[in-house]
């Protein structure tokens, strides 16, 4: 492979740390080095993480300004006012709302919710929204997940009588909005100890505060909006999901066991990645492709059946926006490959009329899988003339710092470091796209543009058990800032390698050495079945996983990366069809090389780029980091040239022969001796007539014949005139060693037998020491 598809940050935790944390909390010493791999380095400071009691709670009126809004809203109970919850679409939003509402109803308070609607109203506070919940009676509006950056629906709304509490998560502008009362765990003016809450985490807070506990049955909705909204998982929020996860899986509402069951998943078996695939984007499907205020109404649900009947209109939401986000993502990979104003940006921003603005956040995530750049995906509507969409970043582009200097062609915008949502003109999005290019060229270098791979632990596969897998489950959840270990198996060999799969998509693999093996998977890798070659070294990146199968567990490695130094030598000499080899190699990345002119016209039809002749002036220059070995060098000498002149990467091994030697060999001296004489004998003989019958005679091949017939020509043995061969006397005395015919044939017989026909083994054995050789040449 040579180069790696993404650059790995191999991290090697101190071993006496490690032996003090596995001593001080009685975890295995994998699980210790990822602690202290994370930064708790010290028994305390791994206690403190690990610890699940109500002590990690913080004192909710730490918050600035939660107590004036817990007295306003208590007297808006009292009074009986009419309250307002106001969320976002989103299953942040969603969950917030029903935290939010949910408490205030037990206090009896008059309660509604309202959520946006993505496509009419757009993200946050909207003036028009606003002024029909005033119109409609309301006294008091709460934000929850949103607001902090509705400064001016806020005024309007407040000159309508009506007062505002805002509770958000989301950064913080420079003019924070004319609120009664801001709830934000990052409040310029507050000194909260723990600013990544998430939506549902604030508005949980005020839920504490309000009834004076913390309200443990709200606590399965928190870790949903918890997880769903890629929070931190440390600190408050790391409690919120372990004792959300339990309640969950014990004392589970309506809707979590109606999700559960549509997401095939056991109540038992709810984790976070249950949430993160399976619950949330259900939720998020609501407001992705329509309206999401029903998702408050779900999630408090007290009926089964009514709650079940959701549940599956929630699953076939989310089948029609993973059917549209697929249909999108192709459209705009297809905009980044053809246009090179897009294509070329160091900030992709592709933009389609009619795209649906609900599922672009997730577009964009795609394609920062595929191209790993900062990427904004736009709706646009050209009657109204306006773009909609999301953006997510990368590691060194902070997407809202990067959008906030650019508040003249942004009218609307919000979000974090790594995602942000915005409205514009769709006449700016170019200038957005020019704008973008210009910052991240000041920002991020081509080598941040590269994906980084961060190993938690570089491990040796005898250290792999399965008590230590068990172990792991302590320091679950993982997530954002805690996320899933990742393991380093460094060089390691194939045993076995295999496609599997209905389309060979997959790959599973035997890799270890000195003994110890173990089963690895590679889930849409199966085109590293064509990458890989037995007998190098290789390193494995990936997660370690307990495989049960028929009451047997053992461990088994989920392949996420691979990489290797070592050259790779592929075996595509004799029976492989050339559209079967053709169809596994990058022909941009790669040199079609042939030694003789004949096989350029025997592949010129079929080989899909120019097929370079060999010149033994070249220069590495004239070679790709792929070389593919049409035919057979006319010596090795050649050979060697090729692979003297550049360290290649891959060598693909072909050696066509249109008439190939080894298996009818050199002539004895005797058979030439008998021909000879035989010739003497006769005078004069018509090969073209005769031939046959004396190689079937002799039970030697006719290419044989002509192969020693060509010998005595050239030795001026004998003459050869329209197919007649007669002997000449008193001929000159030659070895018959000495024609060079017979040199020819000796020396592709020896290429053929080294080359063609040499086990696998020896033919990389073969280009080893001469590779070596290059390399040491090099380093003197």
């Amino acid at each position: 492979m040579g180069t790696m598809e993404k650059k790995w940050r191999i991290h090697t935790p101190d071993e006496q740390a490690v032996e003090a944390v596995a001593q001080g909390t009685g975890l295995s010493a994998l699980a210790a080095k990822i602690l202290v791999t994370r930064g708790y380095t010290t028994t305390d400071e791994a206690l403190d993480f690990l610890r699940t009691d109500e002590e990690v709670i913080h004192d909710p009126y730490l918050l600035h300004d939660l107590e004036g809004a817990v007295a306003r809203i208590q007297r808006a109970i009292e009074q009986q006012e009419n309250i307002v919850v106001y969320g976002d679409y989103d299953t942040d939003g969603i969950t917030s709302s029903t935290v939010m509402k949910t408490a205030l109803q037990q206090l009896g308070a008059v309660v509604e919710h309202v959520i946006p609607n993505r496509f009419e109203h757009g993200y946050g506070p909207n003036e028009a929204l606003f002024r029909e919940i005033a119109e409609a009676g309301a006294n008091l509006l709460i934000t929850v997940d949103n607001g902090i950056a509705g400064n001016g629906p806020i005024d309007v709304i407040k000159s309508l009588g009506v007062d505002v509490i805002v509770t958000d998560h989301h950064e913080p502008g420079k003019e924070l909005p004319n609120a009664d009362f801001i709830i934000h765990p990052r409040h310029p003016e507050g000194n909260y100890p723990f600013g990544e809450l998430a939506g549902v985490g604030v508005a949980f807070k005020v839920a504490q505060a309000l009834l004076g506990r913390v309200p443990e049955e709200l606590i399965d909705v928190v870790a949903i909006g918890t997880v769903a909204d890629l929070v931190p998982l440390v600190d408050e929020n790391r409690y919120f999901v372990i004792k959300g996860l339990e309640r969950m899986r014990h004392h589970a509402r309506p809707a979590i066991q109606a999700l559960a069951t549509v997401a095939g998943t056991e109540l038992s078996d709810i984790d976070e990645q249950t949430i993160g695939f399976g619950f949330g984007p259900r939720l998020n499907a609501l407001g992705r492709l329509g309206d999401a205020a029903p998702g408050v109404d779900f999630l408090m649900m007290e009926q089964q059946t009514e709650a079940m009947h959701m549940a599956n209109y929630l699953n076939e939401r989310n089948k029609e926006r993973q059917d549209l986000v697929a249909a999108i993502t192709e459209e705009a990979i297809d905009m980044v490959e053809t246009i090179p104003e897009v294509g070329n940006s160091r900030v992709l921003v592709v933009a389609g009329e009619g795209w649906n603005a609900g599922v672009v956040g997730i577009v964009a995530s795609r394609l920062v899988e595929k191209y790993y750049r900062p990427t904004i995906v736009l709706a646009t509507d050209s009657e109204k003339g306006i773009a909609k969409g999301s953006a997510r970043s990368i590691e060194g582009f902070n997407m809202y710092v990067e959008l906030d200097k650019n508040r003249d062609i942004l009218p609307a915008f919000g979000g974090h470091p790594m995602a942000a949502g915005m409205t514009l003109q769709q006449a700016d999005v170019d200038e957005l796209r020019s704008r973008l290019h210009t910052q991240a060229l000041d920002c991020l270098s081509e080598e941040d543009l590269v994906p980084v791979l961060n190993i938690d632990i570089p491990l040796n596969v005898e250290e792999i058990d399965l008590d230590a897998l068990d172990d792991l489950k302590k320091l679950a959840p993982f997530g954002v800032e805690f996320e899933k270990p990742l393991y380093g198996l460094r060089d390691l060999s194939i045993k076995t390698m295999r496609k599997i799969g209905a389309n060979e998509d997959h790959i599973k693999m035997e890799i270890g050495k000195n003994g110890h093996y173990l089963d690895a998977v590679g889930f849409h890798k199966g085109y590293l079945a064509d990458e890989l070659t037995p007998g190098i070294d290789i390193s494995f990146a990936g997660d370690i996983q307990i495989n049960e199968w028929n009451g047997r567990r053992k461990p088994q490695f989920m392949l996420q990366d691979v990489h290797t130094d070592a050259w790779q030598l592929f075996d595509i000499r004799g029976g492989h069809k050339i559209s079967q080899w053709l169809a596994k190699i990058d022909a941009d990345q790669t040199t079609f090389l042939a030694f003789r002119k004949d096989t350029i016209a025997h592949y010129t039809s079929v080989i899909p780029r120019e097929i370079k002749y060999y010149d033994e002036e070249d220069t590495a220059e004239a070679y790709e980091k792929f070389i593919v070995l049409l035919d057979l060098p006319q010596n090795v000498q050649q050979l060697e040239h090729v692979i003297s002149l550049e360290k290649l990467e891959r060598i693909y091994a072909h050696f066509y022969v249109s008439d190939p030697h080894l298996f009818d060999g050199m002539p004895t001296r005797e058979q030439f001796v008998w021909y000879y004489a035989f010739l003497r004998k006769r005078r004069e003989f018509h090969l073209h007539q005769n031939l046959n019958t004396l190689a079937k005679h002799k039970g030697w091949s006719r290419a044989m014949l002509i192969f020693m017939t060509q010998v005595f020509f050239e030795l001026e043995f004998v003459t050869i005139e329209n197919g007649l061969a007669k002997i000449v006397d008193n001929p000159p005395k030659r070895d018959l060693t000495s024609a060079a015919i017979y040199k020819e044939r000796t020396q592709q017989l020896a290429l053929e037998k080294t080359l063609l026909y040499a086990p696998y083994k020896d033919l990389r054995q073969w280009f080893d020491e001469r590779i070596h050789q290059t390399v040491s040449e090099e380093e003197q």
